[in-house]
């Protein structure tokens, strides 16, 4: 079975200003997440999932997933702030998406295999994807086998700064 490459594409980007992961950058109007999934199948990975907000499905729809639907298996799930686990309330005044813990747990309802996770505005590189789909793609003899690709922290930063990612806790302090 091959994996599921499931693309974080639901940020807002609000630093930046806009929706950077639908700008293109390539000389054929290639995004960065454009560059990740063709890497990620050259290396093995046999289905895409994208998670992103309801509110530009159909410019993603229209710049992104027509690309890809009749080459590669596609699906599309939404990362909205009411879709909570059990146990969680979302504050009224609440308009930006949770993150990417949240993120990953849109994911669940349609991949049922084994998956790698990526930023859809961030470039890992092809050797990233055929490391982590081999690791992938090995049998997995037990449940909670876990992998990662990392890199080295000061080959990832630049002179503008750092990224901070939040942290979701339920009423009894759990992640």
């Amino acid at each position: 079975m091959k994996p599921t490459l499931f693309v974080l594409a639901a940020g807002m980007g609000s630093r930046y200003g806009g929706l950077k992961q639908l700008d293109s950058l390539g000389p054929n109007g290639e995004t960065i997440m454009d560059y990740s999934i063709y890497d990620a199948i050259q290396s093995g990975f046999g289905k895409v999932v994208f998670v992103i907000r309801k509110d530009f499905e159909q410019e993603f729809r229209d710049k992104i997933i027509s690309k890809y639907e009749g080459h590669v298996p596609v699906e599309v799930v939404f990362q909205s702030t009411d879709a909570l686990p059990e146990g969680f309330e979302c504050p009224a005044d609440r308009t930006k998406p949770w993150g990417t813990n949240h993120a990953v747990l849109m994911g669940k309802s349609v991949i049922n295999e084994p998956f790698a996770v990526i930023n859809a505005d961030d470039f890992y590189g092809r050797d990233a994807f055929r490391v982590i789909a081999e690791e992938l793609s090995r049998p997995r003899d037990k449940k909670g086998d876990y992998c990662m690709v990392g890199f080295r922290v000061g080959n990832t930063m630049t002179e503008n700064g750092s990224v901070a990612r939040g942290v979701c806790e339920n009423k009894n302090g759990l992640l």
